[in-house]
């Protein structure tokens, strides 16, 4: 390839410039957070999460129309495009940011282009350049040394070092407390080995009313990862909440079930690897999207699906389970996802347009998922090889699916498709399981309603079959065509019949407007079977009503947050506290 010229130098580095605009207003917003957060400024912070999310393609945009503005036109052409292509490679070399802009660099081009086709010399398929060392001036985390100061002196300063300047309403307290969790964890006798260390991110991680501090333990060859949460007290103090040790509430925390994370993160793919090495079981482009890239997770998550078609051989075939009125779904039985593609006419009963589906799912993105609903990665354009798709699954999206599909020699293309983890739909579990499980699983359904209701979300449709139970054992919802706010929500009690003749009407005899609910319908299609009523009615029977929900409303309409807690009520040290005195 040629020497770029000039003008390709010039396009690459306004292309960077829109990458570097887009990430300085990233970490202001990762900055401003423990402001926000030592205000208790809640409604901001919420905010700030939601709207950071649209400006990727706001950046990308911009840059779009400075590119369209500033050069000529056959800049953007394959002839020299690819030149475009390594200055942008030169550009990132000494870069902190590489993976995040090579990703920019390819919405970018994309929409400069103007092809239905890009080869790999144009794009960055592969990473060009290596993220392994890029903390080894900075790292991006600090070290400290217990066996010098001692084990509660250590986690004294590492706090204070974290400069919040709010005071804490007994630092010693709460150290004691974390110190007790921690020598339970590990194992006794403890000999100290000369590397016994505690390694902690460099900055506070923040969401919803927490923040946190996260780390992990190092004592030879043994590793404990913990995070601590802070919260403010009811006297406009902080306080440790907890330190989480057990990997599955680990896991839980950095769901994806859950609003990503805000925080001042200098080195993005540091902080991956170090929160891979504490939890081993998430993807590295799972941990991107809880950090807020959520292109860079898309483009990560893409380069392993394809990897994992090269090395496996079966083929895509039609989700287990009730098959939705709304979406077609499929998946890939050895790959742990399913693929979701808009009907072109949803079954009866369900009359809802493909862009109010889409609405909704923007505002699932958008929220506080509370942990209880699936994220989803959204693509268009996806060409997937024909053969690997069961010939009943191809028929089904031809039949179903004709605006979205489009068969182009061996390849077959999806105009637009979310991508969610696989889960065992609820009402296949419900009857595999009975006992203690069966409870357990009931019991989580409420929750799972309630942690909803408690972000301000309403599922709408709360039959069993679009819930699913996770690895984990945690019900999460995935169905998202009827969601909506709770606050925009009218609960009703159901009236009572005036006479037999209103008890025998084939539809309701006083006026219902299409935003009224009646919580007292539901116990017929949720207590399907006699386990299944004794666990909801002893343990949710509130879901049952309308005071329940009109109350939760009027909270919400009034401000006041609800806080979910986002780990066990049993392992913060307030309870501790108050069961023992």
């Amino acid at each position: 390839m040629q020497t770029p010229r000039p003008v390709e130098a010039a396009v690459a580095r306004a292309l960077l410039d829109g990458f570097e605009t887009h990430y300085a207003l990233m970490r202001q917003t990762g900055q401003a957070a423990k402001g926000l957060f030592e205000a208790q400024d809640w409604a901001t912070l919420r905010r700030l999460t939601s709207e950071r999310i649209g400006w990727y393609d706001t950046r990308v945009a911009e840059s779009v129309a400075r590119l369209t503005r500033e050069f000529p036109a056959d800049v953007f052409t394959d002839a020299r495009w690819g030149q475009v292509k390594l200055s942008y490679i030169a550009l990132l070399l000494e870069h902190r940011q590489p993976e995040l802009a090579e990703v920019f660099f390819n919405s970018v081009t994309t929409r400069v282009l103007h092809r239905s086709y890009f080869q790999n010399r144009f794009m960055f398929v592969r990473p060009s350049v290596s993220t392994e060392y890029l903390d080894l001036w900075e790292p991006s985390y600090r070290c400290y040394y217990p066996a010098r100061t001692g084990l509660r002196s250590t986690l004294a300063t590492l706090v204070k070092d974290f400069g919040l300047t709010k005071p804490f309403a007994d630092l010693e307290r709460d150290v004691n407390c974390v110190v007790r969790a921690l020598r339970r964890a590990l194992p006794r006798p403890l000999p100290v080995e000369p590397n016994f260390q505690l390694q902690v991110l460099e900055s506070l991680l923040f969401r919803g009313q927490e923040a946190y501090i996260v780390g992990r333990a190092i004592n030879g060859l043994t590793m404990l990862p913990f995070v601590v949460p802070i919260v403010h007290d009811g006297a406009g103090r902080l306080t440790l909440d907890a330190v989480l040790l057990d990997p599955r509430q680990l896991a839980v925390l950095f769901s994806s079930t859950r609003a990503y994370f805000l925080a001042d993160i200098d080195v993005p793919s540091t902080w991956v690897y170090f929160l891979w090495r504490m939890l081993p079981s998430k993807p590295p482009w799972e941990l991107y999207a809880m950090l807020g890239f959520g292109k860079a997770s898309k483009a990560l998550f893409y380069r392993d699906f394809l990897h994992h078609l090269r090395h496996s051989t079966d083929l895509m075939t039609l989700a287990a389970g009730t098959a939705g009125l709304v979406m077609v779904v499929f998946t890939l039985p050895s790959f742990p996802y399913v693929f979701k593609v808009i009907r072109d006419r949803p079954k009866p009963p369900k009359d809802v347009e493909p862009a109010t589906v889409k609405d909704r799912y923007r505002l699932v993105k958008r929220v506080d998922r509370a942990g209880r609903m699936a994220d989803t990665l959204e693509y268009a354009d996806v060409a997937l090889p024909r053969e690997r798709f069961s010939p009943a699954l191809l028929e089904e999206l031809r039949r179903e699916v004709p605006s979205l599909l489009a068969e182009e020699g061996d390849s077959v293309v999806l105009k637009h498709v979310y991508i969610e983890r696989r889960m065992t739909p609820l009402d296949l579990y419900l009857r595999q399981v009975k006992g203690d499980e069966l409870e357990r699983v009931v019991d989580d359904f409420g929750r799972c309603l309630e942690e909803l209701a408690a972000a301000n979300l309403f599922a709408g449709d709360l039959l069993y079959k679009n819930f699913g139970v996770t690895r984990l054992g945690r019900v999460v919802f995935y169905d998202y065509d009827e969601i909506d706010l709770v606050t925009l929500m009218n609960f009703r009690v159901l009236p009572q019949a005036r006479d037999d003749e209103d008890d025998f009407r084939g539809e309701a005899w006083f006026q219902v407007g299409p935003k009224d609910v009646f919580p007292e319908e539901w116990r017929p299609f949720l207590c399907v079977t006699d386990e299944v009523k004794a666990v909801l009615e002893a343990r949710h029977a509130r879901l049952f009503t309308a005071a329940f929900w009109n109350g939760l409303k009027d909270t919400l309409q009034s401000g006041r947050p609800v806080r979910v807690t986002p780990y066990p009520e049993s392992v913060r040290f307030e309870v501790a506290r108050r069961q023992r005195g």
